[in-house]
């Protein structure tokens, strides 16, 4: 697979890029990343000499009788080359591992900050919920009407599955139908864009089912495999288990070239995603907000380099409106440099407000990667001139599917226990305004 950050960029830009891998928390040495670059292009200069001056000899012997001298340098240069080019091969396959390793640089209006503790609030919609009774949390309101069962799951399973039942199936199908049709609407593009004044194109997302298991080169390539105790291999075969539907939207155009006027590519994809949970052992065990299985609505797009920061901007608006819509109340947050991840450019949370829990809680994410994935990917468009670039992608939570309930359950919940349905809903649940 290609490199992700341009060597380029980096040879230009040493000590930013060193400063910003600080900023983020990776551990890179720049200095010896360009030792080794410029060794490696040394190298490379001299395996280009040897192989001409072989295949000079080449031509030179098929014209008539060799001579010995020519049969013996011949021979020789054939020996040296070889030895050359396993030095090339290995130089630059240790060049490439250390480059892989280099972060992508945050954009300028990325909050500094060494944890998540600086991230920063940058806006709040709604007033959290207030009862005239103690609201009680998800997890308690689910199990009490049946919806809920993680310990029949947990005989079958493990810790951190479940199955849902009866009416808590019916609401997550709600919201998919829900926002599958809203994302795919026309009108409701349209809506957006006006209301938050974004110069993006009009175009709606189109609705995507991915396979849920992927190859680790691509898992690798979308730089979203490590930290590998996190994701689940399957035995004997090289494939992984998907984390999130954006790891099989976005490498589904690996070593594609894209036409200017296809572009934007939206997809919404649905996916079951996996996840080990690694290092969260004993957190948010209750009910169903951390689990190893969840379902998740994902937005994937994919934009010539000018237009994908304002497509970040646009699917974050697309976030907000959903969550408008459900009458869930929330804040969005703004990631710091060490809470972004390695290949974003900025990265954007929204939490809803969850009375049980009488705290915000992060349900939605936006990435911003700029064109460090499409780098390994392999993803490019051709622009109109005809000249061949890298696209720039974002990916962004169009609703997680076990949190997003999680906050209709708690925001809506009634005395007796019972659970009102939010009004956009309740077409897609018979009419029902209560369950």
């Amino acid at each position: 697979m290609g490199l992700m950050l341009d060597i380029r960029f980096i040879r230009e830009h040493a000590e930013a890029v060193q400063q910003n891998a600080q900023n983020k928390g990776y551990e890179v040495n720049i200095d010896e990343l360009l030792r080794l670059d410029s060794s490696r292009r040394e190298l490379q200069q001299e395996t280009d000499k040897l192989r001409e001056q072989r295949n000079a000899i080449a031509a030179q012997m098929k014209g008539g009788k060799p001579s010995e001298e020519s049969i013996a340098e011949g021979k020789r240069l054939k020996e040296t080359l070889a030895g050359k080019e396993a030095e090339l091969k290995n130089a630059e396959e240790v060049f490439t591992e250390l480059l892989k390793k280099v972060p992508n640089m945050a954009l300028n209006d990325v909050p500094l900050g060494a944890t998540e503790d600086e991230n920063v609030v940058a806006k709040k919609v709604g007033e959290p919920t207030t009862f005239d009774f103690t609201p009680k949390n998800h997890a308690e309101l689910a199990q009490a009407r049946g919806w809920l069962d993680k310990e029949r799951a947990a005989k079958v399973t493990g810790s951190r599955f479940a199955y849902l039942k009866g009416d808590m199936v019916k609401l997550q199908f709600a919201l998919i139908q829900f926002v599958m049709d809203k994302l795919s609407d026309q009108v409701f593009i349209d809506e957006i864009i006006a209301e938050n004044n974004l110069n993006v194109s009009h175009k709606p997302f189109l609705p995507i089912l991915p396979p849920f298991l992927l190859r680790t080169e691509l898992y690798d390539a979308m730089d979203r495999l490590e930290p590998r105790d996190d994701r689940y291999k399957i035995e004997a075969e090289d494939l992984w288990l998907q984390g999130s539907a954006e790891h099989v939207l976005g490498s589904m155009h690996a070593d594609e070239v894209f036409d200017e006027k296809d572009m934007p590519i939206r997809y919404i994809g649905y996916a079951t995603s996996f996840r080990r949970e690694a290092g969260t052992y004993g957190k948010d065990m209750e009910g169903m907000f951390r689990m190893h299985q969840f379902d998740k609505l994902e937005m994937e797009s994919l934009t010539v380099g000018e237009a994908g920061r304002e497509e970040h901007l646009f699917l974050i608006a697309v976030q907000e409106k959903i969550m408008q819509l459900l009458g869930i109340p929330y804040q969005i947050l703004m990631k710091c440099t060490a809470d972004i991840g390695k290949p974003n450019a900025r990265g954007v949370d929204l939490e809803a407000w969850l009375p049980g829990q009488n705290k915000y809680r992060e349900t939605h994410t936006a990435d911003y990667m700029t064109d460090y994935q499409a780098r390994r990917l392999k993803t490019r468009v051709r622009r109109e001139n005809g000249t061949v670039e890298l696209v720039h992608t974002n990916d962004a939570t169009a609703l997680p599917l076990s949190r997003g309930p999680i906050a209709i359950l708690e925001n809506y919940q009634q005395a007796d226990g019972t659970v009102r349905i939010p009004e956009v809903l309740r077409r897609y649940m018979g009419g029902k305004e209560v369950i």
